[in-house]
Order: C-alpha cells, then structure tokens, then sequence
C-alpha cells in the first residue's frame, strides 16, 4: 500500500460574500445621452480556513462614468471553499490561482450581470479571463521584485 494519500479537490460551497451597487448621480446622469466610460478590475484572493480547507474569492469592480461622473458602481466578491489535500506544494499555487477561480468566475459574472440589469442598465458582461496567465503573471512579478534589493 502506498504511503502517498491520494489527492482531494473538491467543492464544498460557492456563495456570493459581498455585493454592492451605487448609483451617486442618480436621477440626473441618467438623463445624460453620452456613453459611459466602464472600468473593471478583477482580483483573486485566498485564505485557509482550516487544515486542507480554503477559501478562495474573486473580486470585481465595475464603474461607469461619464466625464468625471460616476454612473454605477458595482463591487462584488464571489467565493467558495475548496477541500485541498495532497497535492504536492509546487501545484499548490496553481490549483488555488487558478483551477479555483475558474470554477467561481462563472458565477461572479452572472452575479455582475445580474445587479447591473436590475439597477435598470444594459448589462456588463464580464470577459472571459485567462487566469493561468494572470498567475503566470503575478507569480513573475513576485519573483522579480524578490529578486531585487531594497536600496
């Protein structure tokens, strides 16, 4: 019999932590004929929970504006708690950065989708998201500024 368990990835829960919609400049912007401007930035964060237990968010916020007016902004977090055992340390980053995201991101967008629809705007369909490449990229720019010294 081996000695080496065999590896555990598997959903416990997906669940929408945090939701949050702000229309500042209502009535007045929406009388505006111009087309806003969107901006979306994306996050991933990851907590253990408890042994081989993690939590793994994704964050998007979405804001709209016109000129220097905010439209809407919509602040959401999508999460989900993974069981994550044996799985050599190496693979670790990749499971949690991006097999994890994966699974969750689907439901943040539609979640996203959703709120903006029933604020009364056409929807924000999030793009989809390469997320071995953006941990590609933080796990670089990690690495390079580990590398450098303080001056």
């Amino acid at each position: 019999m081996s000695e080496q368990e065999n590896p555990v990835f598997q959903i416990q829960r997906v669940y929408l932590k945090d939701l949050s919609l702000e229309q500042p400049n209502s009535p007045a912007i929406l009388l505006e004929q111009t087309q806003p401007s969107v901006d979306i930035q994306l996050g991933v964060e990851a907590t253990p929970v408890a042994e081989g237990i993690f939590e793994v968010a994704v964050t998007a916020t979405v804001q709209t504006k016109i000129e220097d007016k905010t439209v809407f902004l919509v602040e959401a977090k999508q999460a989900g708690i993974f069981e994550i055992r044996n799985i050599p340390e190496d693979q670790m980053g990749g499971v949690i950065g991006v097999a994890c995201p994966q699974i969750i991101y689907p439901y943040l967008r539609g979640n996203v989708a959703d709120i903006v629809t029933r604020a009364g705007f056409p929807p924000v369909h999030l793009a989809e998201i390469n997320f071995q490449a953006m941990y590609e990229q933080q796990a670089a720019a990690a690495a390079q500024a580990d590398g450098q010294l303080p001056q």
